[in-house]
């Protein structure tokens, strides 16, 4: 017998123990529950969401493998301690600029440089410079840590242009950054527009940043532009989405 689809439409289909997870997961984000508070027992999650003693143990262990949450043997399942980051992208500009605010709130942070070659970039990096469907561009990838867990991957992209012959081709650090060594070149960074979007994460970022369920990821498409027509640099930032919220900064004067 086919159901009307009338009878189908706004019926979550995920599984129980999944559901339970995310409301959870809303009420660690939300603030709900805060860094170092208890969650419910097992008897009111059972009692909260009508379900068996296996599915609430199956929707903690979710959030525990997430490392939203923390429990020991004995003891109750607590949110784990700074967790959830507020991230301003506006004051992020640089990954130099997001180790030294993460390392303001007490955590090691670190960056290791994963890749630097000449790839065809995707679509929208493309899009973004101009550049037919076969171009290439130079790529800088790196992989941000705190507390040596992956936090977020940031691939750099350049004009091809602008960084043959430069440190950028280098597989190396550059002394001061990439934005310095731009403006050295005669390049500034003078505008810059972010478009950020939620996805579930492919493979590569599920495995990079160590993701163990569905949750989204937040992606920044970063445009930087100079004095010249075309973006000196673009730049995809890909992060957990239930790790971070970004705050926006707006003066309605």
């Amino acid at each position: 017998m086919t159901v009307p689809q009338a009878e189908t439409e706004g019926v979550d289909r995920r599984s129980l123990h999944e559901r339970i997870a995310a409301d959870l997961r809303d009420d660690i984000m939300g603030g709900e529950l805060a860094p170092g508070a208890s969650l419910p027992s097992t008897a009111r999650l059972k009692e909260r969401f009508d379900a068996s003693n296996a599915t609430v143990q199956k929707a903690l262990q979710l959030l525990k493998e997430e490392g939203l949450v923390v429990g020991r043997a004995g003891a109750s399942v607590t949110v784990r301690e700074h967790r959830q980051r507020t991230v301003s992208p506006a004051a992020l500009t640089t990954a130099g600029r997001w180790l030294t605010e993460a390392a303001k709130h007490g955590t090691r942070a670190r960056s290791v440089l994963r890749e630097v070659a000449e790839v065809r970039p995707p679509a929208d990096v493309r899009s973004a410079f101009g550049l037919p469907v076969d171009g290439t561009a130079l790529l800088r990838s790196q992989i941000l840590l705190i507390d040596d867990e992956p936090a977020e991957l940031v691939d750099c992209y350049y004009p091809l242009g602008i960084a043959r012959g430069t440190a950028l081709m280098e597989r190396r650090r550059i002394r001061g950054g990439a934005p310095a060594l731009l403006a050295e070149l005669g390049h500034p960074a003078r505008r810059s527009v972010d478009r950020v979007s939620a996805r579930i994460p492919t493979q590569e970022q599920y495995q990079a940043l160590h993701l163990t369920s569905g949750t989204p990821v937040l992606r920044t498409l970063r445009v930087v532009h100079g004095d010249g027509n075309g973006p000196v640099e673009v730049t995809v930032m890909v992060k957990a989405g239930h790790l971070y919220e970004l705050q926006y900064e707006f003066d309605m004067r």
